[in-house]
């Protein structure tokens, strides 16, 4: 089936809009002494919100199978109509609870005792705003309610899908993923690594989330196992071509593009893609992480991967 030109700025602009009511809603909301307004400044008026999106494409190119195979023809078409102006209640707080990982992650890398940074989504950053212990708990907050929103009372999510939900996000941002990369990261400060091994904390620090969103809207979609297996292997090197691009852009680009501090990897000694292989062959590998990711994608047998092909190549071609 030839599908129509796919126009990712109305379906990013839609999605984005519902994220960012849930956001708005739900975040902060009676956290006393202050907390609540430090957890709405992490997270609401900035950022790409990649991952909330990963999450909603990823459910929606799953769903885009049950819909072809539907043996009525006229309400296929309604049905698909519907999915696309509308996600299942798991895929939306799933997405809002991947942004909450995400946002509570940078909260305590921009801090002293980490990167020390002061910029972040083009404004101070929130210990800077809020003080170092205020920031901490704020972290802390979003961290733990980002688990409260995958486990509502009175819900439709059926227990066994709230604790895949529960266990993929847990594995993506702990020492499995995202802290464990950090902690790599850390370490690393002023050592030279292999490719392997600069891959392996990329994998973790940065790759294991957005591979995570994936497989969340996947499982929030009843993904069957070959195209669950397929999107595993977008996400993996989706994510991966993310942090490559983000060693690029910290060499070629400003604070002011990059709404954060530019140039602070090489300021910093890190080992990164462009230390380690030159600009030249950084930018060519992640061309073949995008080629890869549109691979797997087309292993998937999901007819409707035009979402997650547009987001892959959004990763790679962005500027900030």
């Amino acid at each position: 089936m030839s599908l129509p030109p796919f126009d990712v700025a109305p379906w990013t602009q839609n999605h984005l809009a519902r994220v960012e009511q849930a956001l708005s809603q739900w975040v902060g909301d009676g956290a006393p002494a202050g907390l609540g307004d430090a957890m709405r400044y992490a997270v609401l008026d900035g950022g790409k919100r990649l991952r909330p999106l990963l999450v909603l494409a990823a459910y929606e190119a799953v769903c885009s199978a049950a819909v072809a195979s539907s043996d009525k023809a006229p309400q296929a078409a309604t049905s698909e109509a519907a999915l696309r102006a509308s996600t299942s209640e798991a895929a939306l707080r799933a997405a809002c609870a991947v942004e909450l990982i995400h946002a509570y992650s940078l909260v305590h890398d921009d801090m002293p005792c980490m990167d020390n940074d002061v910029l972040r989504r083009g404004k101070p950053t929130v210990h800077v705003q809020f003080g170092e212990a205020q920031a901490l708990l704020a972290g802390d907050a979003l961290q733990a309610f980002a688990f409260e929103l995958l486990t509502p009372d009175d819900s439709a999510i059926s227990p066994a899908t709230q604790a895949t939900l529960c266990r993929l996000l847990a594995r993506a941002a702990g020492s499995a993923g995202m802290a464990g990369g950090q902690a790599i990261d850390l370490a690393s400060v002023g050592v030279a690594l292999t490719e392997d091994q600069l891959r392996q904390m990329h994998r973790l620090k940065t790759g294991a989330l957005l591979q995570g969103s994936v497989l969340m809207g996947a499982v929030c979609g009843a993904a069957a196992q070959p195209a669950y297996q397929a999107l595993s292997a977008y996400g993996a090197a989706m994510g991966l071509a993310f942090q490559v691009v983000d060693d690029i852009l910290d060499v070629v680009s400003d604070s002011a593009t990059l709404g954060k501090t530019a140039g602070k990897d090489a300021a910093a000694d890190k080992p990164t893609y462009v230390s380690l292989l030159g600009l030249s062959r950084a930018q060519a590998y992640a061309q073949e992480l995008l080629q890869e990711s549109h691979a797997a994608l087309a292993q998937s047998g999901l007819p409707d991967t035009r979402a997650l092909a547009a987001l892959a190549d959004m990763v790679v071609r962005r500027s900030n």
